[in-house]
């Protein structure tokens, strides 16, 4: 079979991060509670950062955010490892920015994800997602975003979403822990 994933805040703990690196940047000392409240994508509301100002922090951070020690999910190297070894096809799907390509599939394969360098694609908009993945004929899809997600009803791909505070309202096969992947197959 073919299954494609999105990288943040699917496979490894992006916002979190990002939340703690603002913690640190701002000299604030929020819980992961508050976190968890947050109904949107954006982390910028609860520091008191207006949506330019969050941008902005956003845009500024990014290396740190991107490239430094953000944890994977429990259990998501070991379960891509698995499809791997049993003779499934990985393919990694994000938007991250064009510029970042490199480093990102650099930085994907240095946590230990298996990364096949013609199964990673990167650098796309969100809404551009919907080609690639239906060029690639995947069996399975799974993602956070539900911008992303929305697109992708009714296109053959069963669709996975992974839990998040701010996907709440999208009405997919719902991935809350990486140990249960495969009771979703």
């Amino acid at each position: 079979m073919k299954f494609g994933f999105d990288i943040d805040d699917t496979l490894i703990s992006l916002r979190e991060h990002a939340f703690h690196l603002y913690n640190k940047k701002l000299n604030k000392d929020l819980g992961i509670d508050v976190l968890q409240t947050i109904p949107t994508l954006e982390i910028h509301a609860p520091f008191g950062l207006t949506k330019e100002q969050g941008g902005q922090m956003w845009q500024e951070s990014m290396e740190d955010i991107y490239f430094t020690d953000c944890p994977a999910y429990a259990d998501a190297i070991e379960t891509l490892q698995a499809l791997i070894a049993e003779g499934h096809d990985v393919f990694y799907i994000t938007s991250r920015p064009k510029h970042y390509c490199q480093q990102t599939r650099d930085w994907v394969k240095a946590q230990g994800f298996p990364v096949k360098d013609e199964h990673f694609f990167c650098g796309m908009a969100d809404h551009e997602k919907i080609d690639i993945i239906q060029s690639l004929h995947l069996d399975y899809y799974v993602d956070d975003k539900p911008a992303v997600l929305q697109t992708l009803a009714g296109i053959g791909t069963k669709v996975i979403v992974k839990d998040q505070s701010y996907n709440q309202d999208v009405n997919f096969p719902r991935l809350v822990k990486w140990a249960e992947f495969r009771s979703l197959l």
